[in-house]
């Protein structure tokens, strides 16, 4: 009996040993990391604004919560000016925004924080009776700003070859305040109010109107772009090689749209130029103070950016990561 109790206080002392040694190492790692305690936190975020930012923060909401079950995460898209507007007024704790941050809006007091990386690309009806030879030769920024800008190319006939017709373009932009457009804007050397084209609203209503119309152009983020489990193209969209050295030829560096997977390495390997490449941000209006807000952006900006890459995204670089980290 005395070697049982002797034992046991052995196995007692070890456990308190091992608690006091490993206690501190654990809250260390997890300031590090993001990681809080479930039962600590509860409370309600929302967040509005940027179609490109949503899917990604749906998922991001998702895994949270599946740590936080006592977390509720509402998450609604309507285009980045939409979530800069709702941010600035407190009417969400969290705005999504796919372009840049103006002086403007930091003024009106919009503190903002890098949370991923995404593109713009150029896209048509998959069934274009000119894809082949739009795949092959591609279309250069000056063309892009011959049909968005001063429409100077209204037809498909894009080459000038005797032997296509030349059919009527159809152009269609965003009627929506929103970053694609901004982005798309930027990389043809204007902004979003000098584009051209028939109006829809949202990405999704981008996507259909291009589905639905074998000779329409137009723009989308590439997550309305791909699919997300084949990683390929969705059905009825396909994306315009851009000719970036303009020499009349898609080569083999330019050639990067094959998949989802390939694409996303041309964007972090800037291959694909930016803008239309751009990062995305959370907006809010000053430096937010709700610590489930807190507690939900240091996640993102650690474990969360394990989802990135796997929900069609590009993941900020350990150096960004570390600069946006010092923002909270």
């Amino acid at each position: 009996m005395k070697n049982i109790s002797y034992s046991a206080w052995l196995f007692i002392s070890f456990l308190i040993l091992m608690s006091a040694t490993l206690a501190p190492g654990c809250k260390e790692d997890g300031e590090k990391t993001g990681r809080v305690h479930k039962s600590k936190l509860r409370g309600t975020i929302t967040i509005s604004g940027a179609f490109a930012l949503y899917p990604m923060t749906v998922k991001w909401a998702e895994e949270f919560q599946k740590l936080h079950p006592k977390v509720r995460i509402d998450v609604s898209a309507g285009g980045a000016g939409k979530g800069m507007t709702d941010a600035l007024s407190g009417m969400v704790d969290l705005g999504m925004i796919s372009r840049g941050i103006t002086q403007a809006e930091i003024d009106k007091g919009a503190w903002f924080i890098a949370v991923a990386k995404d593109a713009v690309v150029p896209t048509i009806n998959s069934k274009n009776p000119y894809l082949e030879i739009i795949l092959k030769h591609g279309i250069t920024k000056q063309k892009f700003q011959d049909i968005f800008l001063t429409q100077v190319i209204s037809d498909w006939n894009l080459y000038d070859d005797e032997n296509l017709q030349a059919t009527r373009m159809n152009v269609f932009t965003r009627s929506d305040a929103c970053g694609a457009a901004q982005m798309w804007g930027e990389f043809l050397g204007k902004n979003q109010e000098s584009l051209n084209g028939v109006g829809v609203f949202g990405d999704p209503g981008m996507a259909d109107a291009i589905k639905n119309d074998m000779y329409a152009i137009g723009y989308n983020n590439i997550n309305y772009v791909y699919d997300m489990t084949t990683r390929g193209k969705r059905e009825g969209l396909e994306i315009i090689p851009v000719d970036l050295n303009e020499n009349g030829t898609i080569d083999p560096d330019e050639n990067f749209y094959s998949t989802l997977d390939a694409m996303i390495t041309a964007i972090k390997d800037n291959k694909y130029p930016s803008p239309p490449a751009r990062d995305l941000y959370f907006v809010s209006q000053g430096k937010p103070k709700n610590a489930v807000v807190v507690a939900f952006i240091k996640w993102i900006l650690t474990d969360g950016q394990n989802f990135v890459n796997e929900s069609g995204y590009v993941r900020l670089s350990e150096e960004k990561i570390g600069n946006e980290l010092t923002k909270l």
